[in-house]
Formats: structure tokens, sequence, C-alpha cells
């Protein structure tokens, strides 16, 4: 298993740098049949009929593998192009060779259907007749017949469907049942009463935040507080749907300023003074730029601060930057043409007006108006945000209120079917308030590590930890916890679906879920809860590494699953217990040989690998599932699944006894801490380095 993970490993580097795929060669088909030997041959050996979980572990093995090698050696799969009222039964493959079907499919018509009142694909859908059955073919609903399966893959201009074909008639059969034989297995190794489980378990349990004050400094004119949350109340479009002026302004000053908030003033605020103070704001050192320095543009050499004002950023127009510029003169770029694109009045689409068919589109107060528009109506989207300035000059407060909440009604009479609900409104406004920034992450590290020091010198004593620490600890990780649930839920409401689909969205769900993890191992194990802390604190660090909390966005069409929220949602627990079971490999290798400290942490790190390893099996066989029931395949060698499939493996070594890193504590806490690599590979190294088809899911 270890040479089968270098294997893996170098495959999806390979595939990285050369373009060239191991999977289908004759050597490697030969080495996962070795792999299927070898789990037989270990059956015999220990006689495993006599422990059904370890042999239900090693037969799931043999069965996957004869799944995936059936797949390969009788299944075929391809694409086909439909045109509408033309029958069709010819299937391309990749190689550019053809086969056909034993039955027609005609493509009575394709739509696409999209998010209310925007652009934003939120389906593909093919209507389709085979053999006088009608049917829809959309993302996450194929269609089945006479064993062939039909996938809604692709379409082009001219509303031509592009399907992906599958027949399997015998590897998926072998796969499914290997995966239930699995799954069965592992959850029988958890529960059986004299299990290596069962007795590490010892019992468990199920057990503030503190607001720092903002600095108030002298800052550049904007609007009075309560007249920018007015306008924040307003909609517009923004990334492809409808959401409050609120969501983009706390995106616009994050982007700008790297926080949510600038010296004391709301992001609303902010947005305001770009609007209606635009000189001042211009010239406000607030555009966190990295890379500061000289920079060498085609123009000449120009000087950046760290923080610099719009204005200093001038020079950044995109005919002069250099065909060498980095990343960060190129992110420098992005945030001033931001600025530009808000003061030319093209990015603030506040108006929704409604074509001759009746689809509303929204617009900007500069953007070309329908031809059919009302009089009346063009001369307020023309002329609205042209008299707030007049207001704004003339201070006249209550009067900007009122223009604001006149455009609010506005929208909401002629848009009102594709407004948000008032309740969707209410918890985005409430998680776009609850934005924290990283001082929260940096807490949690900082509290955590302390904890954590304090409670392993109390350790190497034999000293028990005060019970006055654990129950502060407890309070405060039960109720980060809690919030951390609440900015899920809210985001989820906000949002429409499960938010899991991006990065800080995997990451809060780990915190949530080693949130949960620490709270329940906390009674017998007072290091869980340190450690927790300490977990999250990281999390929600990696969470903010953009700043702040990314916005909440339409899920493309293919990730609109229940499927995702389940696979995302395992895989992060199961990281979560590996980041902890990491965290006692540092602390069993820090704490001195002479006492039984490393040892119990080794039994800690134990009671969490069995359930994290089970979770992870679990995920990646969900994620299969999945992929099947979308793609037509369930397992295509990307390399987030080669990963994860080579972070199962690194997990499962140290739980099996014939290993040997369960004899010395120190080599077992070496080795966890070591593995946690593959997972921040899994993670962080596929999406940035290797890519996939996974990237867009952090």
């Amino acid at each position: 298993m270890v040479l089968v993970a270098i294997v893996l490993a170098a495959g999806t580097i390979l595939e990285r740098v050369n373009e060239t795929s191991i999977y289908g060669q004759w050597w490697f088909v030969v080495l996962m049949a070795l792999v299927a030997v070898a789990a037989l041959v270990s059956i015999v050996q220990g006689k495993m009929w006599r422990q059904a979980d370890r042999l239900l572990v090693h037969a799931s093995v043999v069965l996957i593998l004869l799944g995936g090698g059936l797949t390969t050696w009788t299944g075929k799969s391809g694409e086909m192009q439909l045109t509408p009222q033309q029958a069709n039964r010819t299937v391309d493959n990749e190689d550019g060779s053809q086969w056909e079907l034993p039955f027609d499919i005609t493509l009575g018509s394709f739509e696409v259907l999209t998010y209310p009142g925007t652009h934003t694909p939120m389906d593909f859908v093919s209507h389709i007749e085979c053999e006088g059955e009608a049917f829809d073919i959309s993302m996450n609903h194929i269609y089945r017949h006479r064993g062939y399966r039909f996938y809604q893959s692709d379409y082009d201009p001219e509303d031509n469907s592009i399907l992906s074909v599958a027949h399997d008639p015998w590897g998926i059969a072998f796969t499914y049942v290997g995966y239930i034989v699995l799954l069965v297995g592992l959850g029988w190794m958890l529960t059986k009463r004299n299990g290596p489980f069962r007795q590490l378990l010892q019992g468990m349990t199920v057990a503030a935040l503190l607001m720092l004050p903002a600095m108030v400094q002298a800052q550049p004119r904007t609007l009075p507080r309560e007249s920018a949350d007015k306008m924040g109340e307003m909609y517009l479009l923004y990334k492809g749907r409808v959401c409050p002026v609120q969501t983009f302004a706390k995106d616009f000053t994050t982007k700008l300023t790297g926080k949510a908030t600038y010296r004391g003033l709301t992001a609303e605020q902010v947005l305001a003074g770009f609007m209606f103070y635009y000189d001042e704001w211009a010239s406000e050192p607030l555009v966190k730029v990295k890379g500061a320095g000289t920079w060498q543009m085609a123009d000449g050499e120009h000087t950046v601060d760290r923080h610099s004002s719009v204005r200093q950023l001038a020079f950044l127009e995109y005919e002069k930057l250099a065909p060498t510029a980095d990343k960060n003169q190129r992110a420098a770029q992005e945030k001033y043409n931001l600025v530009r694109m808000l003061s030319n009045g093209k990015l603030m689409k506040l108006f929704p007006v409604a074509d001759s068919a009746g689809n509303i589109s929204w617009f900007a107060q500069n953007d070309r108006l329908p031809l059919n528009i009302p009089d009346d109506e063009y001369l307020f989207v023309r002329n609205s945000l042209g008299y707030c300035q007049e207001l704004v000059v003339k201070e006249d407060y209550a009067g900007l209120d009122k223009v604001f909440a006149k455009t609010l009604k506005y929208q909401q009479e002629k848009a009102a079917d594709v407004l948000p609900s008032a309740g969707r409104t209410r918890a985005e406004r409430l998680y776009n308030a609850l934005t924290t920034g990283r001082w929260l992450a940096m807490m949690c590290i900082t509290l955590g590590l302390l904890a954590f020091a304090y409670t392993l010198v109390l350790m190497a004593r034999n000293k028990e930890v005060p019970r006055v620490l654990t129950v502060a600890e407890t309070i405060y990780l039960a109720v980060l916890t809690a919030f951390l649930l609440l900015i899920f839920i809210l985001r989820w409401v906000a949002g429409g679906h499960v938010p899991m689909a991006g990065g800080f969205d995997s990451m809060n769900l780990m915190s949530i879920a080693v949130g949960a993890v620490g709270l329940l191992m906390a009674r017998r194990r007072p290091i869980a809860l340190p450690i927790g802390m300490l977990t999250m604190g990281f999390c929600q660090l990696v969470a903010m590494m953009s700043g702040s909390n990314p916005p909440v966005t339409n899920l493309m069409p293919v990730l609109n699953s229940p499927l995702l929220s389940l696979h995302v949602t395992v895989i992060m627990c199961s990281y979560a217990m590996f980041f902890a079971v990491a965290l006692c490999g540092l602390a069993g290798l820090l704490t001195t040989r002479h006492t039984d400290v490393p040892l119990r942490l080794q039994r800690m790190s134990l009671t969490m690998l069995y359930p994290a390893v089970t979770l992870l099996a679990l995920g990646i066989m969900i994620g299969a599932v999945w992929a099947n029931i979308s793609w037509g395949n369930y397992w295509s060698w990307d390399p987030k699944e080669v990963w994860a499939l080579i972070t199962l493996i690194v997990y499962t070594l140290p739980l099996h006894k014939g290993s040997g890193l369960q004899r010395t504590p120190r080599w077992f806490h070496l080795y966890c801490l070591l593995a946690l690599a593959s997972v921040a590979i899994t993670y962080f190294g596929v999406n940035i380095i290797l890519g996939g088809m996974h990237s867009y899911g952090g």
C-alpha cells in the first residue's frame, strides 16, 4: 500500500508536468491486481473468516478493484450531439472513433434555465424522446434506457445538446457492492464489543466570543451611518444574483482594504464615500497592496506603498500593464478597475426593467436601456443617483433617505417575482453584519496555544487540569461552535442552498466539526478542548486568507445536488479529526519520554483515527456515487480523487498493527504529524498546483 501511495502521488505530478497518464498503463493494472491479491492473501493468512469486520474490509478492496476492472474492460462511454428534431444514435469516443446505440434518440428542444431575475445558469435541460418515451435530461437528472445512461454534458450556441453516454453492465454493480461491504465492515469495526475502537473509547460528553474595540480615527467624509444603512437595504444585481446593496458594499470594502470595515466606518459608508465624495476617497491610502515597492511597468518605474490610494494606482491602466506583470500587480490593477467601474456608473445595477416579453433585467444608471422603457421610468433610472448627489451636497440626508426608500419601492414593484424573500434578505443582512475578519482566528490560535501548552505541562506532572479552566474552555468552544453554526445557517438561508461549494464554506464546516469533536471528547480527554480551540483557529485563519468571507453566490448547475452537502460534510469531519490527531502527535513529541503522556496521547489519537478513516472512506464513496450520477463515471483519476485515496491509505497504515507504528508512541506521533501533509496537499496543493475538475470546490 505504501508503494501504491507513492505511485499515485507520482502519477498526479507526471500528469501535470508531462501530461502523461499512468492509470491506463499495463503495469498500473498489474499493480492494482497485486493489491487485490494481497488482500486475498491477508484474508487467508489472518484467518479473517473468524473476524467478520476485518474480512468485510479486506473483501471490499477486492470487490472495488474488480468493479473498476470490469468498468474498464466491459464498459464504454462517449458523447453524442443532438440537433433538434433529428434522430441520432452515434456516440463519439475521445480518440475520434464512434459506436452506435441500439436505438435512436431525438432532441425536441434544449433550454437554459436561469436564476430568477438574472442571466446566471441554474440548469441545462434537454427534452428528448426515445422509442416513444419522452424524458427531460438535466444536470444531476439522468436518463436510463436499456442499460444505457445519458447525462447532460454541454451545449453549443446553436442550442444543440451534448450528452454523455455510459454503458457499464457489470462494473458499477460490483463497485457499489464493494462500497456497501466496506461501510458495513468499518461500521462493524467501530461498534464491535471487544474491538480496538471500543477498547479505546472511554466515554464522551457534549459540552465568549470577545469583541475587540474598533479604533476610531479621523476619516474622509461620507454619509451618516443611518443613511448608509438605508442605501444598503436596496437591491442590486451582483455576481449573477439579486442581493442587498449591503452585500456588495461588504465585498467592495473587503476587496480594497482587506477588511469589511475601514477606520470605524461600515462597508456601506465606504461605498457611499466613493459614490458621493470620490475626490476625498480617491486620495485615501486604503487600498491594501501586496508586493509594495518599486514596480517596473511598461511606461517606467512607479513606487507603490503597502497602503496606497486609488490615485497612486492610477498608472495601472490595462494598456500599460507589462506582459511580465506578477500576480500582485494584477491584483492591484483589479482593485483599481473596481473603483473605476463604480465611478463611471457601470457597477451599481440597481434598476430592474422589463423587456417587451416581460423578462426582468437589471441596469446601472449609465447602461443602455431598452427602447420600450416608459419615459417616466427612463428619467427615474437616469437621474435618481444624480439627484442623490445633489442632496448629499446640500446635506439633506432626510431627503436622501426618501430617495433610497423610493428606489427600494420601485424595485419591489418592478421585480417582485425575482427579489429574494424577506426572510432570505434578513438572513443575508445579519450574516453580513456578523463578519468577523481575522481577529477571531488569531484569538482562537492565541488562546488555544496558551491552553495547549499549559495542559501539556500539567499532564507531564500528572496533575489534573483545574475545573475552572475546563469549564471556561468548554463554554468558549461551545459558544464559538454555535456562532459558526449560525453563520453556516445564515449562509444557507441567504443563498438558498447548503453552503459547501467553496473554500470558506468547507473550512467553516470543518471548524464546526472540530468544535463538536472537541466538546464530545472533553470529559475524559481535557486536552481535546485546547486542541479544538487551536484547530478551529487555524481553520478560520485559512477561511479568512482572502481577507473576509466570500460572497454568497448561486451554485454551478452541476453542484446543485444533495450529495454535495453530504460529500463535503463527511470529508470535512474526517479532516478535522486528522488535524486533531496531528496536534496530539506534536504534543506527544514535545513531552518527555519518561512519562506516560505520549502513550495516553497515542490512545487519544487512535480513538479519533478509527472514525476519521471511516468518514474519509464514506466521503470518497459518496463522491464516487455523485460523480456517477452527474457524469456517468464514478472514478476519473482526477488529482483530487487520487490524493483523497492517498490520504486514506496514509491514515489506514497506523491502524494496522502489523505496520509496527503502534509499538512506539513517539514513532506513531511523528508519523501522524507528517501524515497531515497528505491532507494539506489534498485540500490546498491540488487546487493551487495540480488543478483538475475539483478546483472549483475548494
